[in-house]
């Protein structure tokens, strides 16, 4: 981790159960890690068992930082790393490649109420997208880290992109942050985040 210049902290404590969630379904998959900062996702699906797993990120210092985990864990002939902008990588990948499972852990898309809106726009894209890219019966993880993304706006906006993709979502989990990240009730901006795994078929 690059604790003087990497965002925040360096490492996002409040996904590590989600990631041993997504762990867990990774077994014998190829799995698409999209904005994977310093690979924490890919490399928990890597030492799941996953057969291969592509960790994407737009910024080369991250990339660079993931890969360097890959190798600390002897998990390099295992995955492969890629500097992209996921927003123009996903629609590239269409009718070339498919996964039996794609994670999607964004940054916080709107940090404001003013940009709710632009925000639900990326969230539906990068969720189409992904869903586009998933074979059918393979599993989608997405999740939103901000407050001002609603759970119920959030469910919506997941919906309204598979109804596009003409997929159907069996939820496997819902989840929020870890409990050292508290809900603080009577204080809705404690909770931010939220983590969906489905397993997505086609919509027939």
């Amino acid at each position: 981790m690059d604790f003087e210049n990497g965002q925040k902290t360096g490492f996002f404590l409040d996904q590590k159960y989600n990631r041993r969630a997504a762990a867990k379904l990774a077994r014998g998959k190829r799995v698409l890690d999209c904005f994977t900062h310093t690979g924490s996702f890919a490399l928990n699906a890597a030492l799941g068992g996953a057969e291969h797993v592509t960790a994407v990120d737009v910024s080369q210092a991250a990339v660079d930082l993931a890969r360097a985990n890959a190798v600390r864990n002897g998990l390099e002939d295992r995955m492969d790393f890629l500097c992209a902008d996921v927003f123009d990588l996903l629609p590239t990948l269409e009718g070339k490649h498919d996964y039996d499972f794609i994670i999607l852990d964004p940054p916080a898309f709107t940090k404001s109420r003013a940009s709710v809106k632009k925000a639900v726009t990326g969230y539906r894209e990068i969720n189409l997208r992904g869903l586009k890219l998933v074979k059918n019966g393979g599993y989608l993880a997405t999740c939103s880290c901000s407050h001002f993304m609603t759970p119920e706006l959030f469910t919506k906006t997941i919906g309204e992109a598979a109804r596009d993709a003409r997929r159907r979502l069996r939820q496997v989990e819902y989840r929020t942050q870890s409990p050292d990240h508290p809900v603080l009730w009577g204080a809705d901006q404690s909770l931010y985040l939220k983590f969906y795994i489905f397993q997505v078929v086609d919509d027939q």
